[in-house]
C-alpha cells in the first residue's frame, strides 16, 4: 500500500500536559512510514463541551506517512491514549478531564462512516484549536469534501466568531 498523510489532533488538559505531548509526538514520529513527520507548535484553548472545573488544554497537530488502514491507524492512537492513562470510552465520562486524546482527522483523501470512525473528522472545521494548528503545518491542504483550504476554514471560523 502507498503511504498517505495522516492527520492527528492531540490534546492534554490533566496531569503533566507538556510531558504527555511530548511522549505523543515522539510515538507519532515513530508511527511515521517515511519517518517524514510535521507538528505544529502547542496552543492554550479552553474546555469545550467538557465538565466544569476542566482545565485548560493544550492543543496540537501532528502528520505523519501512513500506509495501513485508517482503522489500523486508529487502533494504534488508542492503544497508546490508554498507555498513557486514559479510561476506555465505556469507563469513562464523555469530554472529561484526559492526560492525552489523540484524535485522528483525516488519512489521504478517504472517506469513512462507520460507528468507530469518521473522516474527514466530523468535528475538525468547527474547532479553532484542531484548524489552528493544522493550518500552521499544512494550510494548502483541501480535505475530502471541502473546496476550501483548512488556512481558508480556519480563517473563516475566526472571523465567524468575532
Amino acid at each position: 500500500m502507498i503511504a498517505m498523510r495522516a492527520g492527528i489532533a492531540l490534546g492534554s488538559n490533566l496531569g503533566e500536559r507538556e510531558a504527555r505531548m511530548e511522549e505523543a509526538f515522539s510515538f507519532l514520529r515513530n508511527l511515521s512510514k517515511s519517518g517524514r513527520f510535521l507538528r505544529s507548535s502547542l496552543w492554550k484553548s479552553e474546555p469545550v463541551d467538557c465538565p466544569p472545573d476542566s482545565g485548560e488544554f493544550l492543543n496540537a497537530v501532528a502528520e505523519i506517512d501512513w500506509d495501513g488502514s485508517p482503522e489500523d491507524l486508529l487502533a494504534s492512537l488508542l492503544a497508546f491514549e490508554r498507555r498513557a492513562g486514559r479510561l476506555p470510552a465505556e469507563k469513562r465520562q464523555r469530554n472529561s478531564p484526559r492526560p492525552i486524546d489523540l484524535d485522528l482527522l483525516y488519512c489521504g483523501d478517504l472517506v469513512r462512516h462507520s460507528p468507530e470512525l469518521t473522516l474527514p473528522h466530523p468535528r475538525l472545521i468547527s474547532r479553532g484549536f484542531v484548524l489552528g494548528p493544522l493550518a500552521e503545518i499544512n494550510p494548502h491542504l483541501r480535505l475530502s469534501g471541502f473546496s476550501r483550504t483548512v488556512k481558508e476554514l480556519y480563517d473563516r471560523l475566526i472571523q465567524d466568531h468575532s
